[in-house]
């Protein structure tokens, strides 16, 4: 994560760069059927997942949702322990059983993503009781469609009740799964869901990853001052299906499009061109370095046991 205060450009870029590496290395790894299971890649919505890790500081906490393979490197998750927990490999996170949708690296707080929707909302409150005694701070991402969840309106209500130290993210995409959002809600922004608790909130341009930090670094300061939570809804597109292999028959071609001329890498690395911040050659050895990294996170996925079938039963209680 990032210190909370300072934090560098190029390592946001970096950041963006080996989580887009890495998401494209497992669908490609998908495809070849050396992954199973289903897997939900955030390509497209790398600038949220820098942006909030980088507004962080040592110590904090996040939690995730199904599709958090971004927000854990983002927040210092080790790429080769993170592939091979995808691989159900021995050396992964959670020894292969957790899979991509049930990642933990404690060592880092990222404390667990979940494939039930918005189902981290409640774990993320309970957390928070005791940041409140520590002095941190817990994030935790939800989607568009777990705000038309009870536990969400019952989460919302509590922490503004306590006043817990949480700040909720909203990665708004525009559909929940394969439904958009004009079809399953009323509501313009999710953000809006906050107003009967009196839950500030700030909207931001999801695509734009200092937009997102700078949010963030009002809602984190927010509740490490003692001021509760605050959503930030950041607006985004997944540039990929719903999952790997979704044929994607709801949503047309030149919305996709349109949206991929917004991608959140090319736009910030032209940012910072125009800067002068950094070259196009610069940007080359970026891309060169992530890929680098993926193929040693390859490598320690192919190398690593399947786990004995005498540890079955390890981890499991009646």
């Amino acid at each position: 994560m990032g210190d909370g205060t300072q934090v560098s450009c190029w390592d946001m870029l970096q950041r963006m760069w080996l989580i887009r590496s890495f998401e494209e290395r497992v669908i490609d790894l998908c495809h070849k059927n050396e992954l199973a299971g289903l897997l939900h890649v955030g390509i497209g919505q790398e600038g949220v997942a820098v942006g909030i890790a980088s507004s962080l500081a040592e110590g904090d906490y996040l939690y995730g949702t199904h599709r958090s393979h971004g927000h854990f490197l983002a927040g210092g998750a080790d790429p080769n322990r993170l592939l091979a927990e995808l691989a159900g490999k021995e050396g992964g996170y959670c020894r292969g059983r957790g899979g991509s949708m049930h990642i933990v690296d404690t060592d880092n707080r990222l404390m667990t993503a979940t494939g039930i929707v918005g189902g981290t909302i409640s774990l993320a409150l309970g957390t928070a009781l005791v940041a409140e005694e520590e002095g941190t701070v817990v994030a935790v991402y939800f989607g568009d469609g777990a705000s038309n969840t009870g536990g969400f309106h019952e989460c919302l209500n509590m922490a503004a009740l306590w006043k817990l130290p949480v700040v909720l993210i909203c990665e708004n995409n525009g559909y929940a799964e394969f439904t958009p959002m004009s079809a399953h809600t009323n509501v313009s922004n999710v953000s809006d869901h906050g107003k009967p608790y009196k839950i500030p909130s700030r909207i931001v341009d999801g695509n734009d990853v200092l937009a997102v930090l700078d949010a963030a670094r009002y809602a984190v300061k927010r509740a490490r001052g003692g001021k509760g939570p605050t959503i930030v809804e950041c607006k985004t597109y997944r540039l990929r299906g719903h999952y790997v292999g979704d044929p994607e028959s709801y949503r047309q071609a030149d919305e996709v499009a349109e949206w991929r001329d917004k991608d959140p890498i090319r736009r910030f690395g032209e940012d910072l061109k125009k800067q002068q911040m950094i070259s196009q050659d610069e940007i080359a050895d970026m891309q060169a370095s992530a890929q680098t990294t993926i193929d040693e996170a390859v490598q320690f996925m192919a190398e690593s046991p399947w786990p004995s079938p005498d540890s079955m039963t390890d981890h499991v209680y009646a």
